[in-house]
């Protein structure tokens, strides 16, 4: 039974594209870049703000009902239903603390019938809170349990990669997946299904 480890923002769910389209935009209608347009992850320099402004205004969103609100990753929820019980599964994310309460509500909410883990290492961390993991590798080693981590981030795909994990990298418009969806769904049945 393999474990496949799952980011969510931006995989299970569609958080970068929810907040450019109903915090960002709204917020500022001059904007002529479209999500597509979102080249780099962290988009400031593509919006032309600070990352300060940036993030003030994603963790903002992700307190918001609007995140609460955001429909789960279809082709994924269909992909475990598919595929799912017969492997473990767990979600690992990286972001602040404080915005990851409701994220877990959400989470188990939509996947809590395939997802039985949460792993979270804490981004902009508070002076004083402990740092265990300085990033997903660092916890995918920790966990020493995953067989393959699918993320938009080719900065964790390729440190699952150093590890010996198996890696799928989600196609996003911040990386350099090539695939569809699709495509990319139908490796992991592959991969789901041979073992």
């Amino acid at each position: 039974m393999l474990t496949f480890v799952w980011d969510i923002d931006d995989v299970l769910n569609d958080l970068m594209q929810s907040w450019f389209a109903e915090e960002w935009l709204p917020a500022h209608p001059e904007c002529r870049v479209t999500y597509s347009g979102l080249l780099q992850n962290p988009p400031h320099r593509v919006l032309g703000i600070s990352i300060e402004e940036y993030f003030a205004s994603l963790d903002a969103f992700r307190l918001s009902e609007k995140a609460r609100r955001m429909q789960p990753n279809l082709s994924i929820l269909q992909w475990f239903q598919a595929h799912g019980a017969r492997h473990r599964h767990m979600a690992l994310t990286a972001r602040p603390l404080e915005t990851t309460p409701p994220l877990a509500e959400w989470l188990f909410r939509h996947f809590g019938s395939y997802l039985r883990n949460f792993g979270v290492v804490p981004t902009r961390i508070a002076n004083g809170a402990p740092r265990y993991d300085n990033d997903k590798g660092d916890y995918l080693r920790w966990f020493g349990r995953a067989d393959c981590l699918i993320d938009d981030s080719e900065e964790n795909i390729a440190a699952a990669r150093s590890l010996g994990i198996g890696s799928v990298l989600y196609p996003q418009p911040w990386n350099s997946g090539t695939a569809t969806v699709d495509d990319t769904l139908r490796r992991l049945a592959a991969l789901a299904e041979a073992n």
